[in-house]
């Protein structure tokens, strides 16, 4: 027998196991110490609304019987050595799951990737936060699992339009993620778990048959008049397929320059672009749970959503947070020696001091008057200029300019800047000389905003740290809305957030699987 049950719990109710057990027995009239009963979370979040923390949970308990599998259904992967083959440029979640998607409908996959594998990216990494030394193809945004890897493991997505969330999340179950991504409603893997299931991926696509190959970047495509037949790699080694599915990511500047030079059709696309904000964990815990000295054991670090509109010059633009990072850390995200970017990440536990999040303000074509003779390369180049002058001011290495917040909005040097997460270091700057006047203007007025929104947030007890310039591509690729083709060239599949059709791990998923059943759905038919 089964019983479904809809509960508003305590923090230790929810998140005790035996005293989840307990709880939901008596709930049942059924004697706590029966051995012939399963009890477990399906659906779980944090109500934190009122004075009192209550977590929502919905939950099953079977009785003498067994608890069926969370998982629903696990995708068969077909041996696909001899198939006919599909290139995937860019090896982060859209690439792989172009790959895993294409292994379930029979076609081999070959994933070019620029950058290392997990296990091998971490040099580099490494080099970046103590020599501040950028490798072009392997840094935090380049490399296996892409930015994702990398980063807080954030799951959840509105974009439901184009994919199956659910069939994402069990995938990921299957390969290492724990159940607990099925359940929560803002889930998280980790970036300490993350290279282990990208690892489990690749392994997944070569026992299946599919091809993937690391430090091979692609520096050309192989055109026959209006289709794509292939790419050129750095080795000058041309590759060949049924078509290519172009997942490269948002930072691929040398992919948007080639795209422009073969006269490939790319547009300017908006973009958001501030910084980083920095307070620490158990600050924003006292806001967020209304307790007066630390969340408890029981709670997760807590987070923050934060979006406001502001006036400059007549325009009115959104600034909002992106990508909070509870229990977090602060990384050096540049993808090219001369220029600074920040990025945010969080281990699974979130058991870092410090709370990071992006506060970025919408920027719009029209803001960007002196940019418009690079064409659609105009929000690029522009967000190339603010990291260009961040490195110079931040003492042109990966050291970053920072600045107190409440300095920041009066208009006043710090003298001193707090303790921080991010380890290359940081410099004390007035962040106004790094940011245009319509970013800093506008981040000034919604940090205020957000102090009233939420009491204590505007303090100087924090620090902005930039910048805060990749949140999604600076260009789009248009593609045509039902066949995800290219609007030009033939064959030619663009996917992902480099793209312009994705913004985080899941969604850029959903939209590699659906680029290589459009691909393959239209090719194969007219090859085999």
């Amino acid at each position: 027998m089964k019983k479904d049950f809809n509960l508003q719990l305590s923090p230790e109710q929810a998140y005790d196991p035996q005293l989840f057990q307990e709880t939901i027995l008596k709930k049942a009239g059924i004697p706590i110490d029966s051995t012939d009963v399963v009890a477990r979370q399906v659906k779980r979040s944090i109500d934190a609304r009122g004075r009192k923390v209550k977590i929502n949970v919905q939950a099953e308990l079977f009785i003498k019987e067994k608890a069926p599998s969370l998982i629903d259904h696990i995708p068969t992967y077909q041996n696909v050595s001899s198939k006919d083959p599909i290139l995937i440029v860019g090896a982060g979640p859209a690439g792989l799951f172009a790959a895993l998607r294409a292994i379930e409908l029979g076609v081999r996959p070959i994933i070019l990737e620029r950058g290392k594998d997990v296990r091998a990216r971490r040099r580099d990494l490494a080099a970046i936060t103590k020599h501040h030394l950028v490798n072009p193809d392997s840094n935090y945004c380049f490399g296996e699992g892409g930015a994702g890897t990398y980063s807080d493991g954030k799951l959840y997505t509105r974009s439901k339009k184009r994919g199956d969330v659910r069939r994402i999340m069990e995938i990921l179950v299957a390969h290492g993620a724990t159940e607990e991504i099925l359940v929560d409603a803002h889930p998280h893997i980790g970036t300490n778990k993350l290279p282990k299931l990208v690892a489990d991926l690749r392994t997944t696509i070569l026992d299946a048959g599919g091809e993937i190959h690391f430090d091979c970047r692609v520096d050309d495509f192989i055109l026959e008049g209006n289709e794509i037949k292939g790419v050129i790699t750095q080795h000058q080694e041309k590759i060949k397929g049924l078509g290519v599915i172009l997942a490269t990511g948002h930072s691929a500047r040398d992919i948007f320059h080639l795209l422009h030079h073969k006269k490939i059709t790319i547009e300017a696309k908006p973009f958001a672009l501030g910084v980083r904000i920095e307070h620490s964990q158990n600050l924003i815990d006292r806001i967020q749970y209304h307790c007066e000295v630390d969340r408890g054991p029981y709670l997760p670090a807590s987070a923050y959503s934060l979006v406001t509109q502001t006036s400059y010059k007549g325009k009115q633009r959104g600034v909002f947070s992106f990508c909070m990072c509870p229990g977090g850390y602060i990384v050096p995200a540049a993808t090219a020696p001369g220029e600074l970017v920040v990025n945010g990440m969080s281990p699974s536990r979130r058991d870092s001091k410090f709370a990071n999040s992006g506060i970025v303000v919408s920027v719009e074509l029209e803001d960007l008057p002196a940019y418009q003779h690079f064409g659609p390369l105009a929000a690029m180049e522009f967000q190339a200029e603010v990291e260009r002058k961040a490195w110079e001011l931040g003492g042109k290495t990966q050291v970053a300019p920072a600045q107190r917040m409440i300095d920041f909005v009066t208009k006043k040097n710090s003298s001193t800047l707090l303790d921080t997460s991010y380890q290359p270091g940081l410099a004390s700057v007035e962040m106004r000389e790094v940011l245009p006047d319509f970013i800093a203007e506008r981040l000034a007025m919604a940090f205020k905003a957000f102090g009233q929104k939420m009491k204590g947030y505007y303090t100087n007890e924090s620090q902005l740290i930039g910048v805060e310039s990749r949140t999604s591509s600076p260009v789009r690729i248009p593609r045509d809305r039902e066949s995800f083709e290219h609007v030009q060239i033939k064959r030619l599949y663009p996917c992902g957030e480099g793209a312009g059709y994705a913004g985080g791990i899941v969604s850029a998923a959903m939209d590699g699987e659906r680029c290589a059943e459009k691909l393959i759905e239209t090719y194969r038919r007219k090859v085999n």
